[in-house]
């Protein structure tokens, strides 16, 4: 009997995901629970274990294409084996007909990219006619099929989504249709600057553009993967919109390093490995408790101060960066600290992280130091309005009590968003870790 395998809804707001790569061929059994193909989203990246026992019968959706949710994206034969090393052959001799329309279907959202930019100048001038009414946007952006991160986007920049070209499905309005048309929008000014003035204007902006492109043989040119376009779009959006500042201090941990170093046999006795994580998460978190702006976000023209403490710890994986997030983080103990965070890291490389685990972060500590590096400037995570960058502890010579001596020394980073938090506020924030860091007193176990 075949079994529809479809693509996942990973979360509320998730409408579509990517098939990164099919872990099984046409013509192989596979089990249920097995892992059958891996997913990228807006959210996450994940494995999808196959819905049935059985044969792969056929794949439908190839790696690399995007499709909403609930859309089919293999078929698995669970009757028996025989049937299903004949599946793929009759799939290619009787499916000509049904092939060709998925072949079909994909032409339409690719030209749409192409074409829409043409458009776009053109209904450029509808918003300046509309300008002085602005109630027809919402009622038309209503009729809009988008997502709620979409439409959040399309309020903070005063977008009306009806002007928005959808390349998703039924015409469905992404986050790469609305960043796109964000940033068009900003680069609009200059060239309608331009009508009215010398027609030369614009000609500066062509030696931007290679003169002529790579040559094959001399360099390798891969494809940007799902993840990476996405983090690519959120630190370019990041940039964009927060002023970064940057604020360093050191700290003395030479007590922490003794410390976790007396300690690492107790916690592998409770189930867990004692990193050097969980004393910045705890500082940090005490610091936050201390200046909540920089637990906050922007709304529009307020400050969204957050009571909850939702601590995002960034992960490197081989493919990319992802930020696990450990909600209500305050309410935690140092041990129960620290098996989130194994926990979550696991399963980051693991791609077991469910969409609800990487958002709604308050606040980010990112561990560059963990290579070596003495410290970083990290972006900030929207829409957070700070982050804490943990350069690598080295043995150093200071001065300590008018003489020299040599100590385990680490850089913290601050990046802060300046429209809402102050060099004062920043520097006192970091002043609170490093002091809670230098004088630890808190239990471990």
């Amino acid at each position: 009997m075949p079994v529809d395998v479809i693509m996942p809804q990973m979360g509320e707001s998730i409408f579509e995901g990517t098939v990164t790569k099919w872990l099984k061929k046409p013509g192989d059994k596979v089990q249920r629970d097995e892992p059958l193909f891996e997913i990228s989203t807006d959210k996450v990246d994940a494995e999808i274990p196959a819905p049935a026992a059985g044969v792969l019968k056929e794949i439908k959706i190839p790696e690399g294409k995007t499709v909403q949710v609930n859309t089919v994206v293999a078929v698995i034969d669970s009757d028996g084996a025989g049937a299903p090393a004949a599946a793929p052959q009759p799939a290619a001799a009787v499916a000509p007909p049904p092939r060709p329309a998925p072949q079909a279907a994909p032409p339409p959202p690719r030209p749409a990219p192409q074409a829409a930019p043409p458009p776009r100048p053109t209904p450029a001038p509808a918003p300046r006619a509309a300008a002085p009414t602005p109630a027809p946007a919402p009622a038309a952006a209503a009729t809009v099929r988008s997502s709620p991160l979409v439409r959040r986007l399309a309020r903070e920049n005063e977008v009306d989504l009806a002007q928005v070209a959808g390349t998703g499905e039924h015409g469905r309005v992404s986050k790469r249709d609305i960043l796109s048309y964000i940033e068009q929008r900003r680069a609009a000014p200059p060239q309608a600057a331009a009508v009215p003035a010398p027609v030369p204007e614009p000609a500066p902006l062509a030696p931007a553009v290679p003169a002529a492109p790579y040559q094959p043989g001399a360099v390798e040119i891969v494809p940007m993967s799902v993840m990476r376009k996405r983090i690519a779009e959120h630190m370019v959006m990041s940039k964009r919109t927060s002023p970064h500042v940057y604020s360093v201090f050191q700290a003395d941990v030479s007590k922490i390093v003794a410390l976790r170093e007396k300690s690492k046999a107790q916690f592998e006795a409770a189930g867990t490995k004692l990193t050097f994580m969980p004393f910045f998460a705890q500082a940090a978190i005490a610091a936050l408790k201390q200046f909540p702006i920089v637990n906050s976000s922007v709304q529009e023209e307020s400050i969204v101060y957050k009571k909850d403490i939702n601590l995002g710890i960034a992960v490197a994986l081989d493919w990319g960066l992802i930020v696990p997030v450990i909600k209500h983080a305050e309410e935690r103990n140092f041990l129960g600290l620290q098996r989130a965070i194994n926990d979550l890291a696991e399963r980051a490389r693991t791609k077991r992280l469910s969409p609800d685990e990487v958002q709604d972060g308050t606040f980010t500590i990112t561990n560059p130091g963990v290579f070596g590096g003495l410290f970083g400037l990290p972006i900030i995570n929207q829409p957070q309005v700070a982050i804490l960058g943990v350069g690598g502890i080295h043995k150093t010579p200071v001065v300590v009590d008018d003489a020299i001596a040599i100590r385990s020394i680490v850089h913290l980073t601050l990046s802060f968003d300046h429209r809402v938090v102050d060099g004062a506020v920043a520097d006192q924030f970091l002043a609170a870790v490093v002091n809670s860091l230098e004088n630890w007193s808190q239990p471990l176990l």
